[in-house]
Parts: C-alpha cells; sequence; structure tokens
C-alpha cells in the first residue's frame, strides 16, 4: 500500500458520512469547497478532452490510465463506500485514491494544474456527500452544477485552512465588507466586517486580533455617516483570503 493512497485511505474512512449536523454547521464552508472542486476538474476536463465525463471523473484514467489503485488500498475502499450514494460519489472517492497513488509514482503528474480532489476531500471531512439533482445538494447548502466553461472560468478558491473554513461557517446570510482607506486597499483592507441575517435578526461582527468574530457597532456608524473608513462589500472568497493572512500572521507572532 503506498502511502498517499492508504492517507487518502484514511481520511476516507474517517468521515461520517451520516453526520448531518456536521453539513449544516459548514453548510458555507463545503459549498465552496464543492466550486473550487468543480472548477478544478473543469480545468483538467478542458485540458485532457474530457469534458463530456466532468464533473465526477477519474482524472488518473486521463492522465496515466497505466497505473493503477493498489489492489489492496482498492478492496479496503470498498468496504469503506459501501452503501454510499450517488453512484458519482463512490466513483470520485476512487478516483481520488488512484490519483493520489499517481501522484507519488509519477513527479509530473500535476503539470501545471492544481490538485483535483482536495477541495472535495475537504468537503466530505467537513460533512459528508451530496446528492445530485436539478442542484447539487450538500445538505446544508444548494449549488448550480453549471458547465465545464462557467466553472473553468471561476474565481479560483485557494484559501483552504481548516481554521480559516471554520471562520467562514456561521448562520444566517452573511455579507462581508472590507474596511478601506488610503494605504489601506480592498486588497489588502484593514480589517474585515460581516454583517449575518438569522431568522430576522442582525448582527454586526468583526473579525479581531483574537482571531474570532466579535459584535461590533462600526457598521451601523458607518451607515450613519459616522465613520471615516470606507465598508467595501466584497466576497467570500476575498474574506476568507483576508482571514487566512490575518490568522497566519498573528499565529506566526504568538
Amino acid at each position: 500500500m503506498t502511502d498517499s493512497a492508504h492517507t487518502t485511505l484514511e481520511r476516507l474512512r474517517a468521515i461520517d458520512w451520516s453526520d448531518d449536523s456536521a453539513s449544516f454547521d459548514h453548510a458555507n464552508s463545503r459549498a465552496l469547497l464543492m466550486r473550487e472542486y468543480l472548477r478544478r476538474s473543469a480545468l483538467w476536463a478542458r485540458a485532457y478532452g474530457a469534458e463530456r465525463s466532468w464533473p465526477f471523473f477519474d482524472v488518473a484514467e486521463h492522465v496515466g490510465a497505466e497505473l493503477q489503485t493498489p489492489p489492496d488500498v482498492a478492496a479496503e475502499a470498498e468496504d469503506v463506500l459501501a452503501g454510499l450514494a450517488p453512484t458519482s460519489l463512490k466513483r470520485t472517492c476512487r478516483a481520488a485514491l488512484r490519483w493520489a497513488a499517481l501522484c507519488e509514482a509519477r513527479d509530473d503528474a500535476l503539470a501545471d494544474l492544481p490538485d483535483p480532489y482536495e477541495p472535495l476531500l475537504l468537503m466530505l471531512e467537513r460533512g459528508g456527500g451530496y446528492f445530485l439533482l436539478e442542484y447539487l445538494d450538500l445538505n446544508g447548502a444548494m449549488i448550480r452544477l453549471g458547465d465545464v466553461e462557467s466553472n473553468a472560468s471561476a474565481t479560483p478558491f485557494l484559501t483552504l485552512a481548516p481554521a480559516t473554513l471554520d471562520a467562514l461557517d456561521a448562520e444566517g446570510e452573511i455579507t462581508y465588507y472590507a474596511k478601506v482607506s488610503e494605504g489601506s486597499p480592498r486588497h489588502k483592507p484593514r480589517g474585515i466586517v460581516r454583517r449575518r441575517i438569522d431568522e430576522g435578526q442582525t448582527y454586526d461582527e468583526a473579525l479581531t486580533r483574537h482571531l474570532r468574530w466579535e459584535s461590533t457597532e462600526c457598521l451601523k456608524l458607518y451607515d450613519l455617516g459616522h465613520s471615516e473608513v470606507d465598508h467595501v462589500k466584497i466576497t467570500e472568497i476575498e474574506a476568507a483570503a483576508f482571514i487566512e493572512s490575518v490568522m497566519t500572521k498573528f499565529r506566526g507572532s504568538s
């Protein structure tokens, strides 16, 4: 058993596929991770002429068809995946195992493209699988599947650290704002805040140096014209990049 394939198998074995509460608790990060998987798999499908197989397909079959998953890993995987649905979920988990074995055997497997399966594995670890109907149902979030081209051109979501993903997860509808001013542009703001609307209640929170979200009045003051710092609406992906930079900075200095 190769080390990489074994590690991937153990990650799959550790997933609680029936933990519905985890999928709801991590709905935001799981949606972002699935979108990133769709983007990466679209890039691979386009690069190898596998558009008809996208999105849940075996990348290794197109990159190095001669290499198969080690038999002992494949056999154990079938026990782990028994009873899972849909079929595409089991197919993609098997593909992740084969991909791990391929990457260990060939240094050139990745070429200039990102690891296709890491976002999907992280998503599975944060609340189990999915169902594919008219939408991708992640049991807590629903996203459109789209097509190869729309996903290949999507904005990359590259901040995959667990602490960053945790910081994105919260109940309610969330809007993020960057605090910008002269010398602190949108891509490197002074800070970020979020407004959560949950069951009719509004919560304004700022990410503090304690690396947690805490209640703040700055958005209300800005709305009333009492702040000289602009608050610019940003995307979840932009917020994630800032969160990860802050966490890296403060943990590195602690």
